[in-house]
């Protein structure tokens, strides 16, 4: 916190007490039993139990953009207020998004252990001979979800020239599309018609596993998958079987469901034929030292917004 805290007369002012991850709602309780403002990492569990027991709390902030690990209802029943710094990290992670997709479509996974294993010319003559490799703006490429992130990854996305489409609950204005270059379909329709399907979206308890078995079999045959958004939002053997099935040729990840992730991860440790078209990224999408220095932005003006008794921003 203190790395990407802007020094000023009120930051200086304020006590910060960091904490690890791991610790139980008691110990947090005993290390800091005054806490007004709890600064959680944005996978790092807040319980009701902990919310509870902390009697001057009256704000925690997620240091990211996701909050879905905090008990929203027990905050809510404490009068305590949930926020999180939407849009500090758009930018970074439409880039990661776009990242996964060119590393999918030129298959940098084989390519690079071919040419560490001394079969560069091989490999690329492969590569000519079935006329396989795919340039983004040979795609149509859906985004499902469009809120901040989906926004910047659609405007990188016309940059490259493809044809980009998205869903969302709410259409956008025929005057916004224009603006991002987006084209509105149905997700059942963008599923059976794009090359590449990206995820755009929040985990709530309608969107967790909602790639499920079903979603994949709506998928063009062939396509590919990515998701920097939130790994609980994919059924994880169900992507397995997608790609086991051909239904997704190859599928780019951020983030994965339980994480830290462990070597025994059911992703992890599929055999090679599923392994090599599996393109992993340790959560890095949103982790940039800019968007760090955004969030932090964000953190401090609604710290020193509690400080005046005023509301906050950005609250879920």
């Amino acid at each position: 916190m203190e790395r990407n805290t802007v020094k000023t007369d009120f930051t200086a002012s304020v006590q910060v007490v960091s904490l690890p991850m791991s610790l139980s709602a008691e110990q947090y309780r005993e290390a800091c039993p005054d806490a007004e403002v709890i600064v959680a990492d944005a996978i790092a569990p807040v319980s009701g139990e902990l919310i509870r027991s902390l009697p001057h709390l009256q704000m925690i902030h997620s240091e990211g953009v996701a909050y879905n690990q905090i008990d929203i209802e027990a905050a809510r029943a404490c009068g305590v207020c949930v926020c999180n710094c939407a849009g500090m990290n758009a930018s970074a992670v439409a880039e990661q998004t776009v990242l996964l997709m060119m590393g999918l479509l030129k298959d940098v996974i084989a390519g690079d252990r071919a040419v560490r294993a001394g079969k560069q010319i091989r490999k690329k003559e492969g590569y000519m001979t079935r006329g396989d490799l795919k340039e983004l703006r040979d795609c149509r490429v859906g985004l499902i979800g469009f809120g901040d992130i989906g926004k910047c990854t659609a405007k990188l996305l016309a940059a490259y020239g493809a044809q980009t489409f998205y869903y969302k609950r709410t259409p956008l204005s025929a005057q916004e599309e224009r603006e991002y270059s987006v084209t509105y379909l149905a997700q059942d329709e963008l599923l059976a018609s794009c090359d590449i399907v990206s995820l755009h979206l929040p985990v709530t308890p309608q969107t967790e596993h909602m790639c499920d078995a079903a979603f994949f079999e709506k998928m063009k045959p062939g396509a590919y998958f990515v998701n920097t958004s939130r790994g609980e939002l994919v059924d994880d053997e169900a992507l397995i079987e997608a790609l086991r099935s051909g239904r997704v040729a190859m599928a780019g990840l951020d983030t994965l469901d339980h994480e830290p992730v462990a070597q025994d991860h059911v992703l992890v440790r599929q055999p090679e034929e599923i392994a090599d078209r599996i393109l992993f990224s340790p959560h890095i999408g949103g982790i940039t030292a800019s968007s760090f220095r955004r969030g932090y932005a964000m953190i401090w003006e609604n710290i020193e917004r509690i400080a005046k008794g005023e509301r906050p921003k950005n609250v879920r």
